[in-house]
């Protein structure tokens, strides 16, 4: 049957909310839309944007995007209160869409948002279409950087993941180590489906930066312990190399800023222009998180001509290879410290080679234009 009507029920979009999830949320609506699809836009606003104008949209998109904006409920802080919050806004959307329910062709919900609904479904009220739900990495069940994470995610977290992940039509993965995840927590295979993320194709350089001494290395994203910043930080402050630059792009606090005469911090660039710019400007990002899904940053980089340090976890993977990148084992300073001493040992014509291999793999595989067509394919 034709796609005509989705509803897309997230916990916010870019760049009014940032993060790896509501930029992935961002291009589902946009590519979407793009196809002629009506999506039913649910979400908040978290930044100084108008949200009303969904300017970050063309006037085509426009026509097919209806949005639905909520607000977040907030609560006095206690163990949980995010959950328990997130439960209430899953509960608002519900009560704004139960009663157009039967028009939507299929509904796609992302984390938490579709808790209440999800569970309302699994009550056998009539006139559902199917429901997927998509948890990014399911970083719940991955390794956590201390035990206060670890506590959070087998305390809190992980009974109502696997509650909402086993109650609803679809799960969606982006692939790799996240689908053995999901499958580990008792979904059967037919419930998941594997697509995964991507870049517009007008993002992509036609060729990539040739490399020079001395080598640039790129940290991208925001302060999070799952991250890997202050492994990367030991790493950077006992290395005895010098000969190289190693840029920060992103909120990082001043207490986990290093005084290092080759590390630059550049701060949030929101600016798509002056961000794709800089990212141009390296040559290898190093993204040594202890838990991923499928990052945007490493995906971006990709597009920019960069080749990529990773760990192993999620869907890295998926995107990463000994062709285009260096896989890490871990985030542990050893291991950050031995990938580094790699590439500053390595000839300028073997990073070269990666670089390209990187771009190549992005063209060919993980562009939106292509993803989309996809999408649409496995859940009409």
């Amino acid at each position: 049957m034709p796609l005509h009507r989705v509803a897309l029920i997230t916990d916010g979009i870019w760049p009014y909310v940032l993060g790896g999830m509501q930029k992935h949320s961002y291009y589902l609506c946009k590519y979407l839309a793009s196809q002629k699809v009506e999506v039913h836009l649910f979400h908040f606003n978290q930044s100084n944007y108008d949200i009303s104008k969904l300017e970050f949209f063309s006037d085509e998109e426009r026509k097919y995007i209806h949005s639905n904006v909520l607000v977040f409920p907030k609560s006095l802080p206690f163990p949980g209160h995010y959950l328990y919050n997130s439960y209430r806004y899953s509960k608002c959307i519900y009560a704004l869409i139960k009663d157009k329910i039967s028009s939507f062709d299929y509904i796609y919900t992302k984390g938490f948002s579709g808790w209440y609904l999800i569970n309302a479904k699994h009550k056998n009220v009539v006139g559902f279409p199917k429901i997927g739900v998509k948890f990014h990495g399911y970083e719940m069940f991955q390794v956590p950087p201390d035990f206060k994470t670890k506590l959070q995610h087998i305390l809190l977290l992980r009974k109502p993941v696997r509650s909402i992940s086993t109650k609803a039509d679809h799960v969606f993965s982006y692939g790799g180590k996240i689908t053995d995840i999901i499958l580990s927590i008792g979904i059967n295979r037919s419930k998941i489906i594997e697509l995964p993320s991507g870049v517009e194709a007008s993002v992509l350089v036609k060729e990539i930066k040739p490399t020079q001494k001395p080598l640039k290395f790129l940290f991208l994203g925001r302060y999070e312990r799952r991250k890997g910043v202050q492994e990367l930080n030991a790493t950077l402050q006992n290395t005895n190399e010098s000969d190289f630059e190693f840029h920060f792009i992103g909120p990082i606090p001043e207490e986990y800023k290093i005084k290092l005469s080759q590390v630059v911090y550049h701060g949030e660039i929101r600016d798509k222009k002056q961000l794709n710019e800089l990212i141009r400007s390296c040559d290898v990002l190093v993204c040594p998180s202890w838990s991923e899904g499928m990052p945007n940053v490493i995906l971006e980089a990709m597009a920019n001509g960069l080749s990529v340090i990773a760990t192993d976890v999620g869907a890295t993977a998926v995107l990463v290879n000994e062709q285009n990148g260096w896989l890490l084992k871990s985030p542990a300073p050893a291991e950050i410290e031995r990938s580094l001493q790699k590439v500053l040992h390595s000839s300028l014509l073997e990073i070269d080679r990666k670089k390209n291999n990187a771009l190549l793999l992005i063209k060919e595989r993980f562009t939106w234009e292509n993803l989309i067509s996809e999408l649409v394919k496995k859940i009409s």
